[in-house]
């Protein structure tokens, strides 16, 4: 089974509600920002690649499943809860130098 999947039903179990059994998102999925990260690091084994400031109450996270590849862009509010946001395959990290 893979990352996407595991991910659909982990976020079934943790919010109860509905998702689609496609392989893409459908619609943004949050939880407590707690919860969140141990079901990005536990359950699906993801690792966080980068994060960057938004605004003054909003953080954007990159995660990586080395194991597969699949990515997903998480943003974390300062009220505590987080949501992903985007998902996808074939993650392929950046070379260090001039773009």
């Amino acid at each position: 089974m893979n990352m996407i999947h595991r991910l659909f039903l982990s976020l079934t179990f943790c919010l109860t509600v509905p998702t689609l059994a496609g392989a893409k998102m459908s619609e943004v999925s949050c939880d407590d920002s707690a919860r969140m990260l141990l079901m990005l690091t536990e359950i699906l084994g993801a690792e966080r690649q980068g994060m960057g400031l938004r605004d003054p109450d909003t953080v954007l996270e990159v995660w990586v499943s080395p194991r597969d590849g699949e990515w997903m862009i998480v943003q974390n509010y300062a009220n505590g809860t987080s949501c992903i946001v985007a998902m996808g395959e074939h993650w392929e990290a950046g070379q260090a130098g001039p773009a």
